[in-house]
């Protein structure tokens, strides 16, 4: 019964928890200046009156870590909370209104904590940072209909037009370095563009593409910028098939023989290309320190 209830309450929370409060209309301040609400005194007259009340109390269970957890509230606000319950409860209350407020309660958090990380991104470096504040007011000028600096229309072609200079300039710095790099001593160049340096030679199994490796690895842009590693990781070591991963690793690994580490040197079309990925911009030429650490021939079945 309480899991049941309890799986009530945080489907009710997730959508009322972070309501407007505009005052319960039964209940009063003492004075002015003094916030301190006074509920009206309960009774229970009935056993179906206590049942229910003490199902009430019962259900709280769990319901600060989900608070504090699940929708980050702070407990030393508990009183607002408990004014944004108890108006959503109160039928006097403008329903259509409490769920318009709740809705751009959650859109604003939505805003700050996924879209302008996630816009930041996919912009891949074009500007040095985006400003939350003008973000904001960029994000409301369209729902006010003012159109006084950009429509949705240029908004938008202005956003493509930036990412596509930038992913240009990418390229173009990406096939300039790969040019400069295929002519420096112990580089070598794989017919499909694919360009390594030997750091350390290895003598064990070399991988087909069926077999499993067990690698480190770091993973770089080619201004320097670090996007993964291993090694800050513990484990340091990760598993996978050749065939698993981008079309530059696939063929460095089915060259490399166990106890190898290469530097890679991998052209955007044999890495993520117009894609991009997390933190790598599209058209981005990396660069990675990959270290076989074990290969793991396929088991063949038994007959």
């Amino acid at each position: 019964m309480r899991k049941t209830i309890m799986l009530a309450l945080a489907l009710v929370a997730s959508a009322t928890f972070c309501q407007a409060y505009t005052g319960p209309k039964k209940e009063k301040k003492k004075k002015k200046g003094d916030t301190t609400i006074v509920a009206e005194p309960v009774k229970l007259t009935s056993a179906t009156d206590s049942i229910s009340y003490a199902l009430g109390m019962d259900a709280t269970n769990g319901l600060v870590p989900f608070l504090i957890q699940q929708l980050h509230v702070d407990t030393a606000y508990m009183p607002k909370f408990i004014e944004g319950f108890q108006a959503t409860l109160d039928k006097e209350q403008n329903k259509k209104e409490l769920t318009a407020y709740s809705a751009g309660v959650q859109i604003a958090n939505m805003v700050e904590e996924r879209m302008i990380p996630n816009a930041s991104k996919q912009l891949g470096g074009a500007v040095d940072s985006i400003s939350a504040d003008l973000f904001y007011k960029g994000f409301l000028a369209w729902l006010k209909k003012d159109s006084t600096l950009f429509t949705n229309t240029t908004a938008q072609k202005y956003v493509v037009d930036t990412r596509e200079t930038h992913s240009k300039k990418l390229r173009m710095d990406g096939e300039k370095f790969l040019t400069e790099n295929a002519i420096k001593p112990g580089v070598n160049v794989t017919q499909s563009g694919l360009q390594y340096k030997v750091l350390q030679e290895g003598h064990g199994e070399i991988a087909t593409k069926d077999d499993e490796v067990e690698v480190k690895y770091e993973g770089k842009l080619v201004n320097g910028t670090i996007f993964d590693s291993s090694y800050q990781r513990n484990p340091q070591t990760t598993k996978f098939k050749p065939t698993q991963v981008i079309k530059g690793w696939t063929e460095a690994l089915t060259m490399m023989p166990e106890g190898s580490i290469w530097e890679l040197y991998i052209p955007q079309n044999l890495a993520y290309g117009e894609r991009g990925a997390g933190e790598i911009p599209p058209f981005s030429t990396l660069i990675f320190k990959v270290e076989v650490v074990k290969v793991n021939k396929k088991q063949e079945a038994t007959k």
